[in-house]
């Protein structure tokens, strides 16, 4: 098959990357076609043979085309007349979404649409159904479902978007915008990473979404130590892995290792709220570490802490560190909680208050015999994750569904 992946930025990045790269990799080693769509940057790894792609967009620096940005983020003219050249010089059976909120916008559907090729999105985060795409108000520091099901027009009344009026009114704007244009009526299939999230789909709009969405936790590959590997720490830790951001709960981190000192915690990562977590004699920062170094970290941890205050769909350190063996601790909430048999496979915490969560913390290290039960029980339930090629597979028949239904249209 010939498939075009879509995605804002084309080289490793966070996790919306890592997903297409990896698809894209095992596809082509299978003998499929795959080209690539998004933002130009020099350090793109893929891209598409004819050379199209949209004019970067940095939100960060005081160039004076920002003042066009939220005209641009909203509806991109330049996506979806670029995309079309590549679609018209490829011809793909299949254009696969990823993140394209802000610089490419649902713009890009429309281009595909006009040539009658289906369209698959997987839906790393909440767009859809929350302006803010993270069903959280990080004024309140509080989950908030207000929009889902409900009037987009509470993320202008609380400013959700950055506590900005103005970012929350351009954020409301685009979900009555495609709401309006019917864009998202036009998706083949939606793929969602959770049963949780595909719950809140359906409770936005269930005749949009039933019967055309594919709940697919993420893949995971096999992990296998390095041989000689060891603890290079030389203590017991509970690890965390991932960015520092206030949404990834490193308050509830930070609190939580002030509330144990006798535990010791290797945080592994980088971001805003670094500092948050400097100067805890208990906390080990390490930066961002990735591969071979990043699976020794996590596999000789007692456990990973996964502590954040949004809802998640599906992390990938859970399942990471699930292959490895490694129990994890998390909120009772969102897809997290769907990846964690409480008492078998890790520990929920009752809640994310940081007492709550050190409460959990402590009861997952309390007995080391129940703890070395966990573990194996982690890499019992590890063999049932699918794999790359399992994914994959599944993928290919959505694709395969889509195409025949469009020839048949």
């Amino acid at each position: 098959m010939k498939i075009l992946m879509v995605n804002k930025f084309l080289y490793p990045r966070g996790g919306a990357e890592s997903y297409m790269l990896s698809i894209g990799r095992h596809l082509e080693s299978s003998g499929h076609e795959v080209q690539y769509f998004g933002m130009y940057d020099e350090k793109n790894t893929v891209g598409n043979e004819a050379g199209e792609y949209t004019a970067n967009m940095d939100f960060h620096t005081g160039s004076l085309k920002k003042l066009l940005y939220p005209f641009k983020i909203i509806y991109s003219f330049e996506a979806r007349r670029k995309i079309g050249r590549v679609l018209d010089s490829m011809k793909p059976d299949v254009v696969h979404l990823n993140n394209i909120n802000f610089q490419l916008t649902p713009s890009v559907i429309d281009a595909a649409c006009k040539r009658k090729i289906p369209v698959v999105w997987t839906l790393h985060d909440c767009q859809l159904v929350c302006p803010d795409h993270l069903m959280y108000n990080s004024d309140r520091q509080t989950v908030c479902e207000k929009c889902v099901g409900g009037s987009k027009m509470h993320c202008i009344k609380d400013r959700c978007i950055h506590s900005s009026l103005a970012k929350s009114i351009i954020g409301t704007a685009e979900a009555y915008l495609y709401k309006h244009k019917k864009t998202y009526g036009r998706v083949g299939a939606f793929i969602a990473p959770s049963r949780f999230f595909y719950g809140k789909l359906l409770k936005d709009n269930e005749k949009l979404f039933s019967g055309r969405t594919y709940v697919m936790h993420n893949f995971v590959n096999k992990r296998k130590l390095q041989e000689g590997a060891k603890n290079s720490f030389g203590f017991n830790y509970i690890a965390f892995a991932g960015r520092l951001s206030t949404e990834k709960g490193t308050g509830v981190l930070a609190q939580t290792a002030r509330l144990l000192p006798d535990v010791r915690f290797v945080v592994m990562g980088d971001g805003p709220e670094k500092k948050r977590l400097e100067g805890i004699d208990n906390v080990t920062l390490t930066g961002f570490v990735s591969g071979s170094e990043l699976d020794s970290c996590l596999a000789f941890a007692d456990a990973i802490a996964v502590p954040s205050v949004c809802y998640e769909n599906c992390p990938m350190s859970i399942l990471e560190a699930r292959m490895l063996s490694v129990p994890a601790v998390t909120m009772n909430m969102g897809g997290m909680a769907e990846l964690v048999e409480n008492g078998v496979t890790g520990v929920l915490s009752a809640s994310a208050d940081p007492h709550d969560f050190a409460a959990a913390v402590s009861d997952i290290i309390s007995d080391r015999k129940r703890l070395d039960e966990m573990k194996e029980n982690c890499r019992k339930a590890s063999q049932e994750d699918m794999d790359i090629a399992g994914y994959c597979d599944r993928l290919i028949k959505i694709y395969e569904s889509l195409k025949e239904g469009a020839k048949n249209a």
